[in-house]
């Protein structure tokens, strides 16, 4: 928890000038990629994604450490030809683990965040999962198991490699020569993102696109077919728990409403987006069937909005920062009550981001919530201790957010028509 905490803290501000020096160059080109609301979903999604990785709020059914302790064939040290094995065998797990989430129905849930945003830019490779609460894949790294890689090679490899999938979800970089025919380029990884029928359920793999070849589900970016970036049914909201749940919940329902129990069960494992028949008619969900006409989500919207949105990304950013740097003075379980925070400041924010009028309720509650822990712990979880006055720096924050929210609503969310910036 602590250890990777730390990276984050190091990790995180090197994403942020990344994605604000693609913005400044997307104006400088005269093409802006990533619009304020969207790359403020994508940022908030990221959030809440790496405090549920810190607090560790997953289970692994059969963990790396048992497997390698049970079939090792070998003792091997870490060092570079370990490091290097480990890191190709996580990268023939991240592709089957990411072809599998496109191809059974279930499983899409936890991935379709991450395809969600229908811009495609560095901001939104961090729409990543809260979804996914049970590691089901660990089995593919039995090869690394059996050989003896090191569970300590694994545990340091697989967070560089999730970094080292950053750069390449970007418009602005075309083609990259050679290396095309070994890594995943940014060109491979908007075919991947695209909804274009030609396009679509192609290029999983993460570093090396070497396993779509292999495995036959390569495809080149085409000169004359544009990618259309999103997902077939547009989440048509801001706010990312709501997109993380969105797959489930249909499937929750449809599983309900279905007449006979052998769709009740399969409906789970089918391929992604298969409902029972007649479902499309009785239950219609909205679903974009022209790639190259329809209208994205939120492309006109309030700017106030949109500075405000951008203000409590920044500031939730400078939250989770203090938990990251201070995890060992909040201690358990106080750390779990601070990431319920986290997450329901972004959820809060996000709703009125959406323009629900329901979003001064969850301000509501994140400000009580917020006194409450002043309150009840004397301290915002040990600030007074780094910044003096914290305690009344937080208050007035908590107070100036939930008069803003109510600001918002009560003029019921004026509009000016804006192009998106």
């Amino acid at each position: 928890m602590e250890e990777y905490s730390k990276i984050l803290v190091f990790v995180m501000p090197i994403f942020l000038i990344l994605i604000i020096i693609e913005k400044i160059y997307g104006h400088y080109k005269g093409e802006n990629t990533s619009p304020n609301m969207d790359s403020v979903s994508s940022v908030s999604s990221g959030m809440v994604n790496s405090v549920k990785d810190v607090l560790g709020i997953s289970v692994t059914l059969v963990s790396y450490d048992w497997m390698v302790s049970k079939i090792a064939l070998f003792q091997m040290e870490a060092n570079v030809f370990t490091y290097i094995i480990g890191f190709i065998v996580i990268d023939f797990y991240g592709y089957w683990s990411h072809r599998l989430s496109h191809q059974i129905n279930f499983l899409w849930n936890k991935h379709a965040i991450h395809h969600s945003s229908e811009e495609f830019n560095l901001a939104c490779a961090l729409r990543q999962t809260v979804s996914s609460f049970v590691n089901l894949f660990t089995f593919l790294l039995i090869p690394a198991a059996l050989i003896g890689v090191p569970a300590k090679v694994i545990a340091i490899t697989i967070p560089i490699h999730l970094f080292l999938q950053f750069w390449y979800h970007t418009k602005h970089i075309k083609k990259i020569g050679f290396l095309e025919k070994i890594l995943v380029s940014p060109s491979h990884h908007r075919v991947h993102h695209a909804i274009n029928p030609e396009y679509m359920d192609k290029n999983h793999s993460q570093i090396f696109i070497f396993w779509d070849k292999l495995f036959g589900t390569f495809q080149e970016e085409l000169e004359n077919v544009p990618p259309v970036y999103g997902i077939t049914r547009p989440a048509r909201t801001w706010n990312p728990i709501r997109i993380n749940f969105q797959h489930l919940w249909l499937l929750i329902t449809d599983a309900w409403r279905a007449e006979n129990w052998k769709d009740k069960v399969t409906i789970w494992f089918k391929p992604t987006g298969w409902r029972p028949e007649n479902f499309e008619n009785k239950y219609p969900v909205t679903k974009i069937t022209d790639v190259y006409n329809f209208e994205k989500y939120g492309i006109q919207h309030s700017k106030k909005l949109m500075y405000w949105s951008i203000f409590q990304a920044a500031m939730t950013l400078v939250l989770i920062t203090y938990m990251y740097n201070s995890i060992a003075i909040i201690g358990l379980p106080n750390v779990f009550i601070y990431g319920a925070f986290i997450f329901l400041s972004v959820y809060s924010y996000t709703e009125l981001m959406d323009e629900r009028k329901s979003s001064i309720i969850w301000e509501g509650i994140r400000f009580a919530c917020g006194i409450g822990l002043i309150f009840y712990f004397g301290d915002w979880f040990g600030m007074n201790h780094l910044f003096p006055f914290a305690n009344y720096i937080i208050l007035s924050y908590l107070i100036f957010s939930l008069l803003v929210t109510i600001y918002f609503v009560s003029i019921k969310f004026e509009k000016e028509t804006v192009i998106v910036a």
